[in-house]
């Protein structure tokens, strides 16, 4: 029963979050802080689904003006875990594939979001200089996921390197953002799933690498961040294992 009653609240609060995204997207399209906007929006349904998120950090970046945030990305809940962290003049970049998903995706791009063709190598090379051109003209950030997919309970996956040749084009700084494991932890007939910890790390530094670095780059980087989540996979409270009551309710 719980479980459809969270089903039906998603499903509305979806419905409102598409609707006023697209009356302030099409009233400002592609504005760089509608996604601040609707992150906060999508960030709100977190209660909805019984997982409490804490975001620490947030004074690492207060003043930073740009750079890339990279962050592990574990599963679809994703979407609303992780957009609390988002700040103002922000965007993601995705896969162009994203764009024909009903709705979602058509929303995705018209709020400002990039899109990029991972499969054409000359069009992500192309889009990469895009992005590093709207970065120092338009003194933005941009939040990726690095391992280009969800790792589903797999851990930490490999690192590609599109995050990396734009923050060392663009000489700004790499922002990891490590979230800790929670692969499997919501279940919608359980009131209470638990703690979701996302820890906003110090910015690296990407000038003091070169181009030829950006492997090491790349590693120092996800090596923070798979430090960062072992130490909040100690840290976190589990949800208490459902009772045979609750698992049939």
């Amino acid at each position: 029963m719980l479980k459809l009653l969270r089903i039906l609240l998603l499903g509305l609060a979806m419905v409102i979050v598409f609707v006023l995204g697209t009356l302030l997207c099409l009233a400002r399209p592609r504005h760089p802080n509608n996604v601040h906007l609707l992150g906060r929006l999508f960030h709100l349904a977190c209660p909805l689904v019984g997982l409490k998120v804490k975001i620490r950090g947030r004074e690492n970046v207060k003043d930073l003006d740009s750079g890339i945030f990279i962050a592990n990305h574990q599963t679809n809940w994703d979407i609303i875990t992780h957009p609390g962290v988002l700040s103002p003049r922000t965007v993601a970049i995705g896969k162009n594939s994203l764009f024909w998903i009903p709705l979602f995706g058509q929303l995705f791009w018209l709020s400002g979001n990039l899109l990029i063709n991972r499969e054409n190598r000359a069009k992500a090379a192309n889009t990469i200089g895009k992005v590093v051109e709207k970065i120092r003209s338009r003194k933005m950030s941009v939040w990726m996921f690095p391992e280009g997919t969800r790792s589903k309970g797999k851990g930490l996956l490999p690192f590609k390197t599109g995050a990396f040749h734009i923050a060392l084009q663009a000489q700004v700084p790499i922002v990891p953002v490590a979230c800790s494991s929670y692969f499997g932890q919501v279940d919608l007939n359980r009131w209470d799933n638990g703690e979701v910890l996302i820890d906003i790390m110090p910015p690296i530094d990407a000038s003091q690498y070169e181009p030829a670095q950006l492997r090491e780059l790349l590693k120092v980087s996800r090596k923070q961040i798979a430090d960062r989540i072992e130490h909040l996979d100690q840290e976190v409270r589990r949800p208490e294992p459902l009772t045979q009551s609750g698992a049939a309710s």
